[in-house]
């Protein structure tokens, strides 16, 4: 599919996962299985009951484990000859990129960043230094309260729309890191155009929200649950849809390293 060359390229990258959650155990899962040589993993939560409708590595038999340490072993079935170092931290604006970095040189052609946590923070720090260092890099949106994956695409940020999280993330890398306020903006994302969908508390027909660029802008003028994250507390999540976020974040990634 990707060539000799391009085979090769992949066989020999490392990709950094941050975030295993519903997006980010299917990103991991799908670089293992494509044959790459290493990957980090990033995140500092445990796997609950609640994961189980959404996340790769999420069983009975897992339950309370981390989720590094759970997918790091699910990958040594999958993967064995795959490389896997385990961060159970949280990214942040302070620890980016020292967090992996400290003994790693990585080679640019070869190495990518998956982001798939779910702070606007940390998410700006990932990307701002990505642009600066000429890093490969995916961002991926919010995954919550969406019921069609056909409608997940793949963009410049300057050109996501339907998604509060990366609409937050592009209004401070204007503000904060002097990104471009017009043309495209060198930071792909994962997202999808589908309005986001709010169910009713009691069961009710769901409510959709149209226009979640402009309430990101307005806080005060969106529904309390829509807190612009990818958590999907308050308005749920299908696996037919976290896992093609992930798989497409993988995808992209690894096409971009094959060529």
């Amino acid at each position: 599919m990707y060539g000799a060359t391009g085979a090769e390229h992949i066989r020999t990258a490392h990709i950094v996962v941050v975030g295993l959650g519903g997006v980010g155990s299917w990103a991991a899962e799908a670089a293992a299985r494509s044959g790459v040589a290493r990957l980090t993993l990033i995140d500092l939560d445990h796997i609950a009951e609640s994961n189980i409708n959404r996340q790769v590595h999420a069983l009975d038999s897992t339950l309370g484990k981390a989720k590094v340490q759970a997918m790091r072993e699910r990958i040594r079935h999958i993967n064995p000859c795959c490389e896997v170092d385990c961060i159970e931290d949280f990214v942040d604006e302070e620890n980016w990129p020292h967090i992996f970095l400290d003994d790693i040189k990585p080679d640019r052609k070869h190495f990518a960043v998956i982001d798939a946590c779910d702070q606007v923070k940390a998410k700006t720090a990932m990307a701002a230094w990505a642009i600066k260092n000429e890093i490969i890099l995916i961002s991926v949106g919010a995954a919550g309260g969406k019921r069609l994956a056909h409608r997940v695409d793949v963009d410049d940020l300057s050109l996501v729309t339907h998604d509060p999280l990366l609409a937050q993330m592009r209004y401070r890398l204007r503000r904060q890191h002097g990104s471009a306020r017009v043309g495209k903006m060198n930071v792909m994302c994962v997202f999808s155009r589908e309005p986001v969908a709010q169910a009713a508390a009691t069961g009710g027909v769901a409510q959709e929200f149209s226009h979640v660029d402009a309430l990101a802008a307005q806080p005060s003028a969106a529904p309390k649950q829509l807190d612009g994250s990818l958590n999907c507390h308050g308005y749920g999540s299908v696996v037919g849809v976290t896992s093609t976020f992930g798989m497409c974040a993988a995808s992209w990634v690894l096409n971009k390293i094959a060529s």
